[in-house]
């Protein structure tokens, strides 16, 4: 009887984390969303927005690592259910990033000063794909769902490549409109947010592999979308 009371008792505070995860990743993916829209349409009530609203993100993990280091003192948990606790404490730093990334975003919103230079044209497309990584990767997180983080993984490639090809088109114009180079300059400090943020969508695939299986996910080359 002890024994299913300490289970359920894990399983109540396990859903809290689980719930805190969900809200934080709810906020981080309209945080993306809205700082993109501030950015196409130079949009800078929106960019202060997305600004003032990072703080929540930060109260949200603040709480996950108390509740995170409160579970493992009194529930005393092991093997899958300590990987479960630990990467929920991971994902929450990684989606706080995420926050900050698009933070971030919104700053440079507010610096660029030729909202119809050509290469931003570009931008909402590979956020499009790093939002949708982030969302995949927290749907793997609540089904525990080895598959899901796979597949997010591997679509890492797709943004790389994209931000490449950005930074070579940011180039081209320069050397044609040079007096864009702040504009420019911002938008290059935008794509590297939104790499990063795609990076942080594999790193949360990542721990969700590890919790769900308890070895590290193969190399990402090698994985078969």
């Amino acid at each position: 009887m002890q024994h299913d009371h300490t289970l359920r008792a894990f399983d109540d505070d396990m859903g809290q984390l689980d719930a805190l995860i969900a809200e934080m990743g709810g906020l981080a993916e309209s945080q993306i969303r809205e700082a993109i829209e501030a950015l196409q349409y130079g949009n800078h009530d929106l960019a202060s927005e997305v600004i003032a609203r990072d703080k929540r993100l930060d109260a949200i993990e603040a709480e996950v690592e108390r509740l995170a280091i409160q579970l493992i003192a009194l529930r005393a948990p092991v093997a899958s259910d300590l990987r479960r606790v630990v990467a929920a404490f991971k994902i929450s730093g990684m989606l706080e990033r995420v926050g900050d990334h698009a933070k971030n975003i919104a700053r440079s919103t507010l610096k660029i000063q030729d909202f119809r230079f050509g290469p931003l044209a570009q931008v909402p497309a590979i956020a499009e794909i790093a939002e949708g990584m982030i969302h995949s990767a927290l749907d793997a997180y609540a089904a525990q769902n080895v598959g899901l983080a796979e597949h997010v993984v591997a679509r890492d490639d797709q943004v790389d490549a994209l931000y490449r090809e950005l930074i070579r088109n940011l180039i081209d114009h320069l050397h044609e409109q040079a007096a864009n180079v702040i504009t420019a300059t911002e938008l290059l400090l935008v794509a590297r947010n939104i790499e990063r943020i795609g990076d942080n969508a594999t790193n949360v695939a990542e721990a969700v592999y590890y919790a769900a299986t308890g070895t590290v996910m193969p190399d990402r080359h090698k994985v078969v979308e």
